[in-house]
């Protein structure tokens, strides 16, 4: 289920429609959500990426970024932020279970709790945030 406070973002984000689109973190094992409009930004940030890369001498394949940025799934949510997720991203974000979100500015992430505790430095506040959600969901099943 999206949490409300995402819930709220991704649908105006998305031009009113109950619309989510998720994908594979390019670095990371998770998933990224977002609303339809982040479509439109993409190419500013392929020419952002490549001239990070170029001005540091490094390579750039545009052409598998621009794969990684509009190969994402468009999934529909009811008004309770229900969705259904498709069976490759739970294979790819390492989801087997519960899933905690991250918001992180342009897009936000969906984690296992599992790969996020493998996390290392500077994850700590996620990890914390998603340890006290846990316990929280574990005394209301008491």
């Amino acid at each position: 289920m999206l949490p409300p406070q995402f819930r709220k973002c991704v649908r105006e984000s998305s031009g009113g429609t109950r619309v989510l689109c998720l994908a594979k973190h390019d670095r990371w094992t998770c998933l990224t959500g977002f609303g339809l409009s982040r479509r439109g930004e993409f190419a500013a940030q392929l020419d952002r990426e490549e001239a990070i890369a170029t001005q540091a001498g490094r390579e750039f394949d545009r052409d598998l970024r621009a794969m990684q940025l509009y190969g994402f799934t468009e999934v529909p949510f009811d008004d309770s932020g229900r969705f259904i997720m498709p069976d490759h991203l739970l294979e790819l974000g390492g989801i087997d279970g519960s899933l905690f979100f991250q918001g992180a500015g342009t897009f936000f992430t969906l984690w296992n709790p599992g790969q996020l505790g493998k996390m290392g430095a500077g994850w700590e506040g996620a990890q914390a945030a998603c340890a006290n959600l846990a316990r929280d969901a574990e005394r209301g099943r008491k």
